[in-house]
């Protein structure tokens, strides 16, 4: 896949270029707004060090950011053993050295990002409710996807796009804010008294008008047109990691139809998770402004894919269900010599699942992520003491036993 590594990476500098052209001219434009003499220099001066800084943020703490704000608190093989075994896997299979930080978010919403400028230092970030709701088979399958995209260099590419469209986003608010607060009155009566240029001023204004309403919505179409085909992709990287596409396809199947709404998911981060978090499309086809692309269409891939799983066969079944000839897989890995891997099945106990048990595990190892204590007395009932408890004892609510706590 060494041809798309480098396809993203050409798109991450084109979108990089591209979309810095626009905010340019955005500030170009909004500062002619205001003052038609130096006032255009002064706006691409203004948008050159918000791009700047915005840049330097997203390459060197976008990630981190990104984590903070989605409330992401990192976990280790101690805290969750089956999750740090899944992307273990997962990470044997791509045959990759370096290895994601996993992160879980707090949130009964199931889904997923990966996130990270390079790969050598990405993150797998999962919600309690992905956890809670998913058996181990399409958990694996939603980490081989976020781990697809860490080995696609996607995460790279999102990640410019993210920050273009938020400077982009933020040009114009301040722009629509400076018309709220007056801006527009001086406009017009600077442009009354000059009459000689009055047209000029008033193709500006139309301009600027023009660019602060459709300025955002080009990027986030462009934003999402590059999310919606990635997300094919990935689906076929991660039925090859492991060999088994259904886990995959019920994994998408429940965190579609879920109910709960994630509350740390923005416009600019919505695109990054595995499916969108914002728009409640369940399993219908998706629209121009979605940032993936119609859930119900990547099950029928997925589940489609009976002969094999290379990425020829995803090919194959993506042009058949789309009735059309689209290329979304590289060249190079549709000419590799693919190895015959059949189709793997899920053992019996691993499509057991109790969701009831799968819940209180989770909420243990919320637990133990925000410092809580245990203790299982001989009874059978497990205490669960909070970090804030700062008593010597602790007495079991069934027997009465009294059990000595460490105060650290």
């Amino acid at each position: 896949m060494w041809e798309l590594i480098q396809s993203n990476k050409r798109k991450s500098l084109i979108l990089f270029f591209g979309m810095g052209a626009l905010l340019l001219l955005i500030g170009f434009i909004f500062g002619s707004f205001y003052d038609s003499e130096t006032g255009g220099i002064i706006g691409v001066f203004l948008a050159v060090i918000v791009w700047l800084i915005l840049s330097a943020v997203s390459y060197f703490g976008g990630s981190k950011i990104l984590l903070a704000v989605s409330g992401a608190k990192e976990v280790t093989k101690d805290i969750h053993p089956q999750l740090y075994n899944l992307v273990e896997e997962m990470k044997i299979a791509a045959g990759v050295p370096y290895f994601p930080k996993i992160y879980i978010i707090d949130d009964p919403a199931p889904n997923a990002f990966a996130t990270g400028v390079k790969p050598e230092n990405s993150a797998i970030a999962v919600t309690s409710g992905l956890l809670s709701t998913l058996n181990r088979y399409e958990l694996q399958g939603v980490v081989a996807h976020e781990m697809s995209h860490i080995v696609n260099r996607d995460i790279l590419l999102m990640t410019f796009a993210g920050m273009m469209l938020g400077a982009i986003t933020l040009m114009s608010e301040v722009f629509f804010r400076g018309l709220y607060f007056g801006g527009g009155s001086r406009y017009r009566s600077r442009s009354s008294s000059k009459n000689s240029s009055g047209q000029a001023q008033i193709i500006i204004m139309i301009l600027a008008l023009v660019l602060a309403i459709l300025g955002p919505i080009l990027a986030q179409l462009f934003y999402f047109a590059i999310s919606r085909k990635r997300e094919y992709l990935a689906d076929a990287s991660a039925a090859r990691l492991t060999r088994y596409p259904e886990g995959l396809a019920s994994a998408l199947e429940k965190i579609a139809n879920t109910t709960h709404t994630l509350r740390s998911a923005n416009k600019v981060t919505a695109p990054m998770y595995i499916v969108n978090p914002l728009k409640k499309e369940g399993m219908k086809l998706a629209d121009l402004t979605s940032t993936h692309p119609p859930i119900s269409e990547r099950i029928k891939i997925l589940r489609a894919l009976q002969q094999g799983i290379s990425y020829k066969d995803y090919q194959r079944v993506f042009e058949m269900i789309h009735g059309k000839k689209e290329k979304i897989i590289p060249d190079s890995a549709l000419s590799e010599a693919i190895l015959l891997m059949p189709i793997q099945k899920a053992l019996t106990e691993e499509k057991e699942f109790n969701p009831v048990k799968a819940k209180r595990q989770t909420g243990d190892i919320l637990m133990k992520m925000n410092k809580y204590q245990f203790i299982d007395c001989s009874c059978g009932v497990r205490i669960k003491i909070p970090p804030d408890y700062n008593k010597p004892l602790v007495v079991c609510p069934r027997c009465g036993r009294k059990h000595r706590l460490v105060i650290s």
